[in-house]
């Protein structure tokens, strides 16, 4: 559930998917949220990237990496 949440998607979007209720979506993220101690998707995206729990494949990397301007 947190690679799908970290890819940015909302709730609806990831239900439709996962063939669950946006509602059932929101409980899991809103756990996940709990038991990181995280105040956000990002932060739990964050904390599961530094962890090693979540491991971005290169199409992903896109979603998980703060481009820098350039200039």
């Amino acid at each position: 559930m947190l690679t799908r949440a970290a890819r940015g998607p909302t709730d609806q979007a990831i239900a439709q998917a996962l063939f669950l209720s946006p509602r059932t979506v929101h409980s899991h993220v809103e756990h996940l949220l709990r038991k990181t101690g995280s105040a956000s998707r990002a932060e739990a995206t964050a904390l599961a990237l530094r962890d090693g729990l979540l491991r971005p494949t290169p199409e992903d990397l896109e979603h998980f990496v703060e481009r820098i301007p350039a200039g």
